[in-house]
């Protein structure tokens, strides 16, 4: 049982540097919609693919106040909610099986 605790443990540890590596995504997102980036170039497009269905869903029930789109605060709000309750989840049943 060992070996599937510490594969537990293996997919815990990817899933907090796949969360992590998401809110930054986010956040070069915001910052790219401050500047007027060129639509067309691979590393802007990306971002949008990345972030745009999650923030898309968000954006229906969070309204623009002020001019501020508040959707990736939510968006890196919930990712850390995500991250605090599933790693730490994960990590005490892979602790279990050990």
């Amino acid at each position: 049982m060992f070996m599937f605790g510490n594969f537990i443990k293996a997919i815990a540890d990817l899933l907090n540097f796949v969360l992590s590596a998401y809110i930054w995504i986010i956040i070069a997102r915001a910052v790219i919609s401050w500047v007027n980036a060129d639509p067309y170039n691979p590393v802007v497009r990306f971002l949008h693919q990345v972030t745009d269905p999650l923030l898309n869903r968000i954006r229906r029930f969070v309204p623009v106040m002020g001019g501020f789109d508040l959707s990736p605060m939510v968006l890196i709000l919930g990712v850390i909610f995500l991250q605090s309750f599933l790693v730490p989840t994960l990590r005490q049943i892979a602790a279990g099986l050990q």
